[in-house]
């Protein structure tokens, strides 16, 4: 004999009508850890901010990825409060991401920290 099944609550919205805010703030935090690496490898080799060594045998890298690490997360849980009933962009979210990957690949060779 089949079991009764619950009655499913109405969506507030229609199907198929969705917004792509908490993606679109999931793709532009992955950008901004990228950038926030190279940020924190300048500011390191600058001595202007000495990354921690917290693990011994890696070195400061362990502690310039562990901020990089803090501030992709702050950086995506703001974006997602900001961005999660939106319909953002995705084109310029994109390409701002990728500018920002670019920075930060950048910023990690030795010649670009001679110039800092």
């Amino acid at each position: 004999m089949a079991q009764p099944t619950e009655a499913v609550p109405p969506r507030d919205e229609p199907i198929g009508s969705s917004t792509n805010g908490s993606a679109m703030a999931a793709v532009m935090a992955a950008g901004v850890g990228a950038f926030a690496v190279g940020a924190f490898v300048i500011l390191n080799e600058s001595g202007l901010l000495p990354a921690p060594t917290l693990y011994g045998p890696a070195g400061g890298v362990s502690g310039r990825t562990t901020m990089a690490a803090v501030t992709w997360l702050i950086a995506w849980a703001f974006l997602h409060r900001r961005w999660r009933a939106r319909d953002v962009p995705i084109r310029r979210v994109l390409v701002a991401t990728l500018v920002l990957i670019a920075l930060g690949l950048l910023a990690t060779f030795p010649p670009v920290w001679s110039i800092f």
